[in-house]
């Protein structure tokens, strides 16, 4: 369980951080999209992974945690 927890973080990490990456490709594309500092671009990535893996944890606690009580209250 703990493998498929982690690998299941890893792996909607990696999907909503292309997901949020999309969307800020999206938005900045209907206005004049400016040129972006080494820093602030730095930044935007950053808080950008950080909250792929924030949701990445929240959605996978509350899947495995419904199929442990699911196994739980089956059994």
């Amino acid at each position: 369980m703990v493998k498929a927890s982690l690998l299941a973080m890893a792996v909607l990490t990696v999907l909503i951080a292309m997901g949020l990456r999309w969307r800020e490709e999206r938005l900045a594309a209907g206005r004049q999209a400016s040129r972006l500092g080494l820093i602030e671009r730095s930044k935007r990535t950053a808080n950008r992974w950080v909250t792929a893996a924030a949701l990445a944890a929240a959605a996978t606690m509350i899947v495995m945690g419904g199929l442990h009580w699911l196994r739980l209250s089956i059994g």
